[in-house]
């Protein structure tokens, strides 16, 4: 890839986004060891430039994830709360099943629990993530499908919690049964009396 033109300290937005596409696509290959210089090289970039931006490499891929994660997951309204819950759950556990992004997920973690600057940018991603799950459940009450004295953050814990405790633990698998089987579950506890 060409090199961009040099922008000093000044974020430029095309190479954001080049830096950030080219993290993601690298996440997306199992069988890739990521560093700094190749992130920069299929960005187009030069490594000086990832650094004057971002804190560390995981802070870069970190940044990218949320990105990828947020354009292949869906904003579901199928009209009912069990279709929404199933459609965003699967497509969570399909993607965080990846063994880069899992990967990716556990060293976040570990440096979050080190690095508060690390830990803001953990707190930032599940923080959109759980906005996107407690919109579902927000509708799902509108429409009638969910008690209105649901406890919004313990439902938005028990989902996700179902996810960290298998991406750490890695006891078992990320798949769409157990994402099926778990928004049902969501589904019942919450119903409308």
């Amino acid at each position: 890839m060409p090199r961009r033109a040099h922008t000093g300290r000044r974020r430029n937005e095309a190479a954001r986004e080049a830096i950030l596409a080219a993290a993601a696509d690298l996440l997306a290959r199992d069988d890739t060891a990521i560093s700094v210089g190749a992130i920069a090289a299929a960005a187009g970039v030069g490594k000086q430039t990832i650094y004057r931006w971002w804190p560390s490499k995981g802070a870069v891929l970190l940044e990218a994830a949320i990105e990828r994660a947020q354009e292949l997951t869906p904003r579901p309204d199928t009209g009912s709360f069990a279709g929404d819950l199933e459609t965003f759950l699967v497509a969570t556990f399909e993607t965080v099943s990846a063994p880069p992004v899992r990967a990716l997920l556990r060293t976040s973690m570990a440096e979050a629990l080190r690095d508060p600057a690390a830990a803001d940018a953990l707190r930032a991603f599940t923080l959109s993530r759980r906005e996107m799950l407690l919109e579902i459940l927000d509708r799902a009450g509108e429409r009638g499908e969910a008690d209105e004295g649901t406890d919004r953050h313990l439902f938005a814990d028990q989902a996700f919690g179902v996810l960290w405790y298998r991406v750490l633990l890695g006891h078992d698998p990320l798949t769409p049964a157990a994402a099926r089987a778990l928004a049902a579950n969501l589904v019942r506890s919450c119903g409308s009396s």
